[in-house]
């Protein structure tokens, strides 16, 4: 089930639509006002959330959906068979596949002013591909495990990758992506790294239970967000969204919970 949430009636759960299998995907498309969502073996759907109407699917292959990008017309979606497909996002037409790992695809960045994107696999690796052509730019080597996110800094100049190591790697995006950070950030597993939305600070979801907040420039530790100091989630924390609408922190978790954090900046 998509269902749709007032952050201040927390308590109103609206059902947006409800789909055949389990959903590891969604991105909104701001400006048509679709939502997509990816599922783990049905493909992907386009639904309209306003009126709760099926726009479209396609079922595109028998692999999961990890994520979806929208960018400039196109849609970037990191599959389960290690294959990036772009689509047309007018046309809701798949344009190309990009063969980028064997593993799965489990993340994607779009550089917020270049024409590149960042994808991270469970091979390890990170990839760097150009938008124009969806050639491969770049091979990054670093995790010793799955990388699980790649985020690129507000301002472009950083790459940050997450996951199964447990570290927060940094990249220099203007300098070759040759690596400048690196943090022992949690017991276990990062799940995912955001940034709020005026770039000062970042946040991690861990297997651990936990969130972290970090200074995006120093990655110095601001907080921990936890069971025992706050309430937190009682198991692995596993997706953030940071909200433009009074800096509020959504975490999602194996626990069934969405919380929602008021972080004073």
């Amino acid at each position: 089930m998509v269902v749709g949430w007032d952050v201040n009636k927390p308590d109103l759960g609206e059902l947006v639509a409800k789909v055949d299998a389990s959903i590891y995907a969604l991105a909104f498309d701001h400006q048509n006002e679709h939502l997509w969502v990816g599922h783990n073996f049905e493909g992907i759907q386009r639904v309209d959330p306003i009126n709760k109407k099926l726009i479209s699917s396609n079922k595109m292959a028998n692999s999961a959906i990890f994520d979806i990008q929208l960018h400039h017309g196109k849609a970037l979606i990191g599959m389960g068979d290690g294959v990036i497909a772009v689509m047309d996002i007018e046309n809701f037409a798949i344009q190309k596949h990009i063969k980028a790992s064997t593993k799965s695809v489990r993340s994607i960045s779009v550089h917020p002013t270049q024409n590149h994107f960042a994808a991270g696999f469970s091979d390890h690796n990170i990839g760097i591909f150009d938008m124009d052509g969806f050639g491969l730019v770049k091979h990054i080597s670093g995790h010793t495990n799955s990388v699980f996110a790649v985020r690129y800094s507000p301002d472009g100049k950083l790459l940050f990758s997450v996951g199964r190591d447990a570290v927060i790697r940094v990249w220099d995006a203007e300098n070759k992506y040759e690596q400048v950070g690196e943090i022992a950030a949690h017991m276990y597993a990062i799940n995912d790294l955001v940034f709020s939305p005026d770039g000062r600070y970042m946040a991690t979801a861990s297997m651990d239970k936990s969130i972290k907040v970090w200074d995006a420039k120093s990655l110095k530790l601001i907080k921990v967000i936890d069971r025992a100091r706050h309430a937190g989630h009682a198991t692995s924390v596993n997706k953030l969204l940071w909200l433009g609408y009074q800096s509020l922190l959504l975490s999602a978790s194996d626990d069934r919970m969405v919380s929602v954090w008021e972080l004073d900046q």
